[in-house]
């Protein structure tokens, strides 16, 4: 979230009192008076930052999908397997569905988030950014609903409970840079200044369009 033009009512999404939001400081947040709901806060880095956690989240994410993720040896016997692999052998032991839905939203949904995260913030570094980045930052918030890092770790864990009387199970370097991505995901979220962001893009005829609602994670919009 981020500050809003004070002339812009809000309506607090707990309570749904309306008021005006002043001009917030680098760091500064704004509270409902009501019922305390955070309303809107400005990032005191908003786009240097977040381009950092971004980096070190697409290199955790190299690192989660090309290693293992686990180790299990039992009888005898070794086997590991990586995010990508697992979901192939699922597809392959008759859960097509499944494999899908695990490949999309472990490997699909988080590239392309990091992906257009990437462009929006090496766009907007150099204000106006051009008009195509307002498209890119609709796009990349779909991709974020379905990047779901913290599902596969707690069903990983839970499966490692299931199995840990049956067989030696060792971590492998692709859970740790899982675990990574579990924290850099949001740290980038709640760095990143989504409305910066849309300030800084270059729209045709000079005007910035209106965020529709559900345009920022967070926000209530403007009536």
């Amino acid at each position: 979230m981020s500050d809003r033009n004070s002339d812009s009512p809000v309506a607090c999404p707990d309570c749904d009192l309306l008021q005006r939001i002043p001009p917030l400081a680098p760091g500064g947040k704004a509270r409902c008076p009501q019922c305390g709901y955070v309303l809107a806060r400005r990032p005191v880095d908003p786009i240097d930052l977040p381009l950092a956690l971004t980096l070190a989240a697409a290199i955790a994410f190299i690192v989660a999908n090309t290693s293992p993720l686990l180790g299990m040896s039992a009888v005898g016997r070794h086997a590991s397997t990586t995010i990508v692999g697992g979901a192939y052998e699922m597809w392959q032991e008759g859960e097509p569905i499944t494999g899908a839905i695990v490949a999309f939203c472990a490997v699909v949904a988080p590239a392309g988030f990091l992906t257009l995260m990437l462009a929006v913030l090496l766009e907007v570094r150099r204000p106006p950014a051009p008009h195509w980045i307002g498209e890119v930052l609709r796009w990349m918030q779909h991709f974020q609903i379905w990047s779901m890092y913290e599902v596969m770790l707690l069903g990983i864990l839970v499966a490692l409970i299931k199995i840990a009387e049956l067989a030696t199970v060792e971590p492998g370097v692709g859970i740790y840079a899982v675990g990574a991505l579990v924290l850099l995901l949001p740290a980038i979220l709640s760095s990143f200044d989504f409305e910066e962001a849309w300030r800084r893009v270059e729209w045709a005829g000079g005007e910035r369009p209106r965020a529709s609602p559900g345009e920022f994670p967070g926000r209530e919009p403007a009536p």
